[in-house]
């Protein structure tokens, strides 16, 4: 089966600017769908350095885990990535787009060409499954036949056709996180940004969402997961990014048993 948005609006990003590499586990190069270059965030208002020095490069396709604990920096981290802060110091370009290019009147842009679900699912309570997930078209601008077209089929990725004219009240919290995660990905966006997506789930729950992601992945799409779940990290088994204190810690291939959060 075909998920794939039919897409009828063409968008040009910004130019990326050049990207200089750096000495890290991954070299930084142009080609990598998620590069951050020694980027810093301190706040001013009560001078909290929220990220300090990091420098990763994310290759497109990859599935990728960031682990830390509470207040390690991941919430800060997945700002950066998003555009919804800017970094103190420091060079991000993710999608190909250059955020040192990126003007305020760009991030719509940006915003269709990345997916984001978050812990709390944030659905609307009063509009229904399908409803839902139309939204995320409708903002875009796609026409009343493509948004008919489309959320079905994202839907039947999802498992979640049979619910479409169901509200939130009537859904599992894994269902719920199914709706947020077809919401996101009903544009095929290139980059997935699951920001603690089992956080509120039990133990089947989170597996199911866990293999979702890893569903929509082998589609070709990049996914970040982040989380502090160290048993997601043993069972994945995948490329692992630790943070404490605001830097990386530890970057591997597999993080698999005795990595810790």
């Amino acid at each position: 089966m075909d998920w794939r948005v039919q897409q009828t609006k063409k968008e040009t990003a910004p130019t990326p600017k050049p990207v200089v590499e750096t000495k890290q586990r991954r070299p930084i190069r142009q080609c990598n769908m998620i590069m951050m270059d020694r980027v810093s965030k301190r706040y001013e208002d009560d001078g909290l350095l929220a990220l300090d020095n990091v420098s990763l490069s994310i290759a497109p396709r990859e599935f990728a885990i960031v682990i830390g604990a509470s207040g390690a920096g991941k919430s800060t981290l997945l700002k950066m990535l998003t555009r919804e802060e800017k970094p103190t110091k420091g060079k991000i370009v993710v999608g190909g787009i250059d955020y040192d290019k990126l003007d305020d009147r760009d991030i719509p842009l940006l915003r269709r060409r990345i997916g984001v679900i978050f812990q709390d699912f944030r659905l609307l309570p009063n509009r229904t499954v399908f409803e839902n997930v139309a939204l995320s078209l409708e903002i875009a601008g796609y026409s009343n036949k493509e948004i008919r077209d489309n959320v079905p089929r994202m839907l039947e990725v999802v498992g979640l056709r049979s619910k479409a004219d169901k509200f939130p009240s009537h859904l599992s919290g894994g269902e719920k996180q199914r709706v947020a995660i077809a919401r996101a990905m009903v544009r095929q966006p290139k980059i997935l940004f699951a920001d603690e997506p089992t956080g509120n789930l039990d133990s089947r729950n989170t597996w199911e969402i866990v293999k979702l992601l890893l569903k929509i992945n082998s589609f070709g799409t990049t996914v970040v997961l982040i989380t502090h779940s160290n048993e997601i990290v043993r069972r994945l088994n995948t490329r692992t990014i630790k943070l404490d204190h605001g830097k990386i810690v530890a970057d591997v291939e597999h993080g698999g048993e005795g990595f810790q959060a």
